[in-house]
């Protein structure tokens, strides 16, 4: 062990005001971060006298940032601000200025207005995560709406993240302070692409940063800082099994950095393989079967209609059977022909990632340092789901949208025309593959210029290159060759069919009424491939000077400003296969996209110390930022944020920021073609569904019987999913938001180390982008609230919902507003002992958003929303009202201990219209859910090892009539693997 603080090179090198907040910092453990800015020093000398003590203190937390000071501690604290200790206010030191994410100027104590929270790679690495997803389904501010390992359809095997349910498009998340690449398939950035093991530390901006980042930070910045300069090597290994023996995880990584020419240039190379073997849905018994119905009384609903026996209905209603697969018996459909596609399907991702990085950077002199980082990944997913349904095609194929046998045809054993859906298990169970290619590549010189200006020019390129594989989708017209069927008018959708054999393969004709025989299953079975793109061009410049000018009056302290200019171009392309565009396979109909844009940014930045050692004014400052921006596709916005940081007297700082933000639609929600996406939604004309509207229930079954259906036997098909047809707006409008904050920070002197935060926060983001939920549009045609939304809805003859549209629109707005309290206590209880408590925990107050410009506000506060919401409509997701993540640790020498425990208060169930009441319902409420977490850490010598449990008493998530795997992944995904151990070894050299 090294104690930093009696060590003279470490104190000179990392200051006493970070010191102070560092007890004591373990030599070279592989689970810490170590990051040296590759930034300019502010002084020559002083960065020959810290390069060999970087090589001492590489155990340390450190996080790596643009435009910082050589080093930037980033230790276990949930708030941006950190006090010094009182006993080493009279060391002597060079004072350390850090950059935070939030700001463009370094300050002093690394004090901000700005609600940063700030996670190091020991706290990421302690967990076990394999993957940053894993880690961020943790955080209390990290909602649901994007997508995680736990979601594993259609997700391409991309980890999306947001922030505060505001959605995975109005989250901005770069990479050491500069954007990055996106996912091209996902459109965002993959977390799963990101190598935990070289995180160095993450900060995540909790109040908007649209005014100083770029339009997109509506709710938030995630700052993921990457290690760098480093002086020595390391190899890490870990290996991870569950309790059940399935989701096998292992990872190897690696880095070497070398200093030369006097330490003025550095080089570290950084390698890293994971793999994570992934779980399936019938491996876990609470996952099995998946409940479709919630009535409250009467047999539920288990298994889809979409089934390997042929269910054949007829236009008149007066049929509905099923017959067997071998084609011979004809029997009433019942619950013993409904399909267990549970048994067939992943219920995690499997994920490998292979990533390579060089950092290099040469000091030529004060004036001038080269920098360049090249980061490449290579990250491949696989997932299993049942064998394809089928029934028919959707719009805009011209293929038949139901699939008529003519009652002439041979073997017919209804003798007229009957309807007919099936799950092709011939195919075999579907396998979706994505394999990505991602590269990221920056270069750029920073230094000073004179004065104390500093500058930072850089130029980065991104590009993403996705490839979807999707094995046994089928091919439409191959199949009705199979079958001997042919339409009379191929360009239309609604045609009848007539048998002629001709069109039969080689190998004959098979009956529709029964299985394809494995000869024409090989002919009619399909293969797709999609192709997407992404290029990112940014150019950035970035001047400050954190001590322009000094107050002109007693006690004044420093003005400094800061200032930029970006110009960054993004282009899109997705190509879907040939099969998939032309509407010709049984898989979703996806039309290609293809657009970009380019946008020329300026910014300032004016941060004035009006008073610092003053009475009731230890501390105050002021902050004021603007940005405008210039876009080819909408002309000039402009955004602002002001705040405010005030500490009285040293104990206790009080802070508040109001800011605006902008946001341009992505290139997906303007020139996104139409698809087809199976959303979770239940019909209501269904006979188990017309009951649970409650006194809306004869408005609901009239609504039906004005449409042909009797509620009383109509039947959904599928698996509580609903055909909805989706795509991009050329004219859309820009989101427009509002966010403000505020907040105290205590650090009592009398009590070294203890930090105690509070925030207040409030969003607020008119004209908001997405498309109204399928269950929405569905209730609220239905109960004659919005009959105009009727006119979305497309029903085939015989009754069952062809499609849903639901293409993106300016809906209407949200508002969110919540507490955030942060608690950080370190005691030294011994000269080897040292207690750690953290606790990050969040109230909201409020979520309510309005689906239709000019509507009523939905309140979601505390709700989960099972079929999916505005913000994802493709799976279900909750808006606890409380949410905490706890962690408790113990150093005693060489070794350590620590606890972690998550807390997600219990929600009840929203549809995305009303709260479910249990007058009509079953089910309508998910308890609260606690998951507790162990690991150990023992040093010895170069050596680490670590080992750990995750959810230790072995969890089950819980119940939600999801449709798909009896729970919400994008909540309760951390629970769906169960009890899980994992071992952990690293060397440094």
């Amino acid at each position: 062990m090294v104690n930093l603080r009696n060590n003279p090179r470490c104190v000179a090198l990392l200051g006493a005001t970070m010191l102070a907040s560092m007890p004591v910092v373990a030599h070279a453990a592989a689970g810490d971060a170590v990051s040296h800015t590759h930034v300019k020093k502010h002084k020559v000398a002083a960065r020959k006298a810290a390069a060999p003590a970087a090589a001492a203190a590489a155990g340390a937390a450190v996080g790596a940032g643009t435009m910082a000071s050589p080093i930037a501690a980033t230790h276990a604290t949930r708030a941006a601000y950190v006090s010094p200790s009182a006993a080493f206010e009279s060391v002597p030191a060079r004072e350390e200025r850090v950059t935070v994410t939030g700001s463009a100027l370094s300050s002093s104590n690394n004090t901000s207005a700005n609600p940063v929270q700030i996670i190091t790679a020991k706290q990421i690495n302690q967990t076990g995560a394999t993957t940053l997803s894993d880690f961020f389904a943790r955080m209390p501010s990290i909602g649901g709406t994007g997508s995680n390992n736990a979601e594993t359809n259609g997700t391409g095997g991309a980890a999306c993240t947001d922030i505060r349910n505001l959605g995975s498009n109005r989250v901005l998340v770069l990479i050491d302070g500069k954007r990055t690449t996106l996912n091209g398939q996902s459109n965002c950035v993959d977390l799963n692409a990101i190598p935990v093991q070289q995180i160095a530390s993450v900060e995540i901006l909790k109040d908007g940063g649209s005014e100083l980042y770029g339009a997109d930070a509506v709710s938030g910045v995630i700052n993921i800082k990457m290690r760098h300069d480093l002086s020595d090597g390391n190899i890490t290994v870990r290996g991870g099994i569950t309790g059940r023996g399935d989701n096998q995880t292992g990872m190897i990584s690696g880095y070497k950095g070398w200093n030369f020419d006097h330490g003025k240039g550095n080089l570290t190379l950084f390698g890293s393989y994971m793999t994570q073997g992934g779980v399936l849905q019938r491996d876990r018994s609470w996952a099995n079967p998946v409940q479709l119905s919630n009535a409250t009384s009467g047999p539920q609903t288990f298994g889809s209609s979409y089934s390997n026996y042929t269910h054949v209905t007829n236009a008149a209603g007066t049929i509905n059977s099923s017959v067997s697969p071998d084609g011979k018996t004809v029997a009433p459909w019942g619950s013993n022909a409904r399909y267990p596609y549970n048994q067939h399907q992943s219920l995690l991702n499997q994920l490998q990632d292979s990533n390579l990085s060089g950092d290099f950077h040469y000091q030529f002199n004060e004036h001038v340092n080269l920098y360049s980082n090249v980061m490449y990944s290579h990250r491949t997913s696989s997932t299993y789901m049942a064998a394809e349904p089928f029934d028919g095609s959707v719009q805009p194929s011209t293929m038949p949208s139901i699939l008529t046998v003519p009652a002439n045809y041979p073997g017919n054993p209804f003798g007229q025309d009957v309807d007919i859906t099936k799950r092709l298990t011939e195919f075999g169970d579907r396998r979706d593959e994505n394999a990505t290619d991602t590269v990221t590549s920056k270069v750029g010189f920073n230094g000073t210029i004179t004065h104390g200006w500093d500058y930072d020019v850089s130029y980065t390129y991104g590009s993403s290159m996705a490839t979807d594989h999707l094995q046994g989708v089928g091919s439409y017209p191959r199949l009705l060759n199979a079958y001997g069927l042919q339409q009379v008018n191929p360009s239309s959708a609604t045609s009848a069919l007539v048998y002629n054999p001709s069109v039969c393969p080689a190998s004959g004709c098979s009956s529709p009424f029964a299985m394809l025989s494995p000869q024409n299953a090989a002919y009619a079975n399909a293969t797709t491939n999609t192709h997407s793109q992404y290029q990112l061009r940014d150019w950035n410049l970035r001047i400050h000077n954190n001590h322009v000018a000094t107050m002109p009056w007693k006690n004044g302290g420093n003005l400094g400003i800061a200032m930029g200019m970006e110009h960054r171009g993004e282009q899109l392309t997705n190509t879907p296969d040939p099969l998939i565009s032309s509407g010709q396979s049984l898989t979703n109909t996806v039309l290609p996209t293809s657009g970009g844009f380019n946008v020329t940014e300026g910014y300032l930045e004016g941060q004035a110390t009006l008073l610092r050692d003053a009475f009731l004014a230890k501390d105050l400052t002021i902050d004021a930022q603007g940005r405008a921006s210039g876009y080819n596709t909408f002309g000039t916005a402009k955004n602002w944020k002001a705040s405010i940081d005030w500490a009285p007297v040293r104990d206790i700082r009080f802070r508040g920021t109001i800011g605006t933000s902008y946001r341009q639609p992505s290139v997906y929600e303007l020139y996104g073609g139409q698809s087809i996406s199976y959303n979770l939604a239940n019909d209501p004309c269904d006979m188990t569904q017309v009951g649970t509207y409650g006194a809306a229930a004869g408005t609901v079954a009239a609504t039906c019987a004005k449409q042909g259906i009797n509620t009383k036997t109509f039947q959904q098909s599928g698996t509580g999913q609903v055909p909805t047809l989706g795509g991009g707006n050329t004219h859309l409008a820009p989101e427009i938001g509002r966010t403000y904050t505020f907040g105290t920070v205590i650090t009592p002197h009398w009590i070294p180390n203890l930090s105690i935060s509070g925030e207040f926060w409030h969003y607020s983001v008119n004209h908001t982008i997405g498309a109204l939920p399928t269950q929405y549009i569905l209730n609220n045609c239905y109960n004659g609230s919005s009959p105009g939304l009727c006119s979305q809805i497309n029903r085939l003859a015989n009754g069952q919902i062809n499609t849903v549209t639901a293409n993106d629109q300016n809906t209407g707005a949200m508002h969110t507003s919540g507490v955030d309290f942060d608690f950080d206590y370190r005691l030294r209880v011994s000269r080897l002992d040292l207690l750690t408590v953290s606790n990050n925990f969040q109230y909201l107050l409020n979520y309510s958003q309005q689906l239709v410009p000019g509507g009523a506000f939905s309140n979601y506060t505390g709700a989960l929303l099972y079929q999916g919401g505005p913000n994802n409509a493709n799976a279900s997701y909750g808006m606890p009202k409380v949410r905490d993540y706890t962690t408790l640790g113990w150093t005693h020498g060489a070794f350590s201990v620590s606890y972690m425990l998550q807390f997600i208060g219990g929600m009840h169930w929203n549809d995305s219209t009303e709260y479910l009441d249990s007058a009509s319902n079953g089910r309508i409420k998910t308890p609260m859910m606690i998951q507790q977490d162990l690991t150990m850490n023992y040093r010895w010598k170069k050596w680490n090892f670590e080992g750990g449990i995750n959810n230790i008493t072995n969890k089950n998530p819980p119940f939600v009539l999801s449709g798909v795997d009896n729970s919400a992944g994008a909540t309760y995904g951390s629970f769906y693997q169960g009890r899980y151990f994992f071992l952990q070894a690293g060397l440094n050299f």
